[in-house]
């Protein structure tokens, strides 16, 4: 072997590494770039609602204090997280039982109930508002939380279920099975082995149903009349006039709407993980 032959294979490796650098380099690059994009509104929103409204540029908290203390931002607030959080806890609790039928059934029953799901999950929201306003105004559930809420609900369940599914289905069938085996019943087997099993599609169905009752703003603005029972969405469109708006106020209470989801979001981000499973796997 040539100097030159040993040279140019030593040199080979270093030049792939070197080019594999660059390529991560320049892939981080463009995510950086295209996060950065997508942070845009976001930061002109929070700029703008720090903005003082006397044309001086200077920063301050008075939009805050403002729609905090002389609106119905604070109820608001509580209404939107009441109906969220409901939302939430109804639709998981139906949502993740349904779906472990729809993972582990077979069968025509079955079959016939997954594609009744596609259905629903396929009609636009809008064909069943007003005909479901009529029927809620008789029974005492128009501008209520409470209605809002059974809307909320019905409207995320087709979706919640299949999300619940979707993730079942990659849990294997063989450790119900072991449990069975040492006695536990299909109830426990579903709660202690699935259903423990399954905490990251739980969360995702969690957020998903959230943020659908947290930004809505047809459905909203349809079954809500009073302001007492006013969701945030509904809410802002009351800084907007006939002839001027107060954006100062109008970003600040969107602030405050990104506060929730985001706190949230971080909190639970951790528990993201199929460890659970693979965990429980181990052993086999």
């Amino acid at each position: 072997m040539t100097t030159t032959t040993l040279r140019t294979k030593i040199a080979t490796p270093r030049r792939s590494v070197e080019a594999g650098s660059r390529g991560q380099w320049l892939r981080f690059a463009i995510l950086v770039a295209l996060a950065a994009f997508a942070l845009i509104p976001i930061a002109g929103t929070v700029g703008l609602s720090l903005r003082a409204n006397n044309g001086t540029g200077s920063l301050t908290l008075d939009n805050f204090a403002k729609v905090l203390s002389s609106s119905g931002t604070v109820a608001w607030l509580v209404n939107s997280l009441q109906v969220a959080l409901a939302t939430v806890v109804v639709s998981v609790a139906v949502a993740a039982p349904a779906g472990y039928v729809l993972s582990r059934g077979r069968g025509r029953l079955v079959g016939g109930y997954s594609l009744l799901l596609f259905v629903v999950q396929a009609l636009p929201v809008i064909t069943s508002v007003i005909p479901l306003f009529i029927l809620f105004s008789h029974i005492g559930l128009a501008d209520n939380l409470v209605g809002i809420t059974i809307l909320y609900v019905a409207s995320s369940m087709s979706v919640a279920t299949w999300m619940m599914a979707s993730y079942m289905d990659g849990i294997p069938g063989s450790l119900e099975e072991a449990a069975w085996i040492d006695g536990a019943s299909v109830f426990k087997g579903f709660l202690h082995i699935v259903l423990r099993n399954s905490l990251p599609g739980v969360l995702s169905t969690a957020i998903f149903t959230f943020l659908m009752a947290w930004n809505d703003y047809l459905v909203a603005s349809i079954f809500l009349r009073s302001a007492g029972t006013f969701t945030l969405p509904i809410g802002v469109q009351t800084f907007f006039q006939q002839h001027s708006t107060d954006w100062g106020s109008v970003m600040a209470v969107a602030v405050i709407m990104l506060l929730p989801p985001t706190i949230i979001f971080a909190t639970l981000n951790k528990f993201f993980s199929v460890g659970g499973v693979a965990g429980s796997l181990a052993g086999q």
